[in-house]
């Protein structure tokens, strides 16, 4: 860390300093999507973290989801991904498939799915920056129940300035 005098400081004096752990943090979060439209981008209740000085940082959301689909279902799927809040715009190449049903079942046939996903990235800001985990469900036709993504531990990590 270095540390600038003020603009007019006679003599001008820097500090440099060292930190001894890097700047980190982590939570948690979750969120039904029941309710949510299809292929509509949902926020992960709680999953939300703000990056607190500029650098690049290492975020990491180890994700899970479930969905049960009853009758005939065709080509159901949960999606995870980041987002930077600051920037309204996705996190580049975070977009993570977490379960992926692609077939028909019979009609009255229950399938429960669940599965695990890792969306994460080294990501550059210019300054203090909120992101968060978003999920999606798809159901290209048929009726489905009980979707959820879960965002089991979200975390960052300061990797350089």
């Amino acid at each position: 860390d270095v540390t600038a005098p003020p603009a007019d400081a006679c003599p001008e004096t820097w500090t440099v300093g060292a930190r001894l752990t890097p700047v980190s943090g982590q939570t948690s979060g979750s969120v039904g999507l029941g309710a949510a439209p299809f292929d509509t981008w949902t926020t992960v209740t709680g999953a939300q973290l703000t990056l607190p000085e500029a650098g690049l940082y290492e975020v990491i959301a180890a994700v899970q989801g479930g969905v049960i689909m009853t009758g005939s279902v065709s080509n159901a799927w949960l999606q995870a991904r980041l987002f930077d809040v600051t920037a309204n715009a996705a996190i580049p190449l975070t977009t993570r498939t977490i379960t992926l049903f692609a077939a028909t079942p019979a009609v009255g046939v229950i399938h429960t799915l669940h599965g695990n996903a890792s969306a994460s990235a080294l990501y550059q800001v210019a300054g203090p920056t909120t992101i968060r985990v978003e999920g999606l469900k798809h159901v290209d036709s048929g009726t489905t129940s009980g979707q959820a993504v879960w965002a089991l531990n979200f975390r960052y990590k300061k990797v350089s300035d």
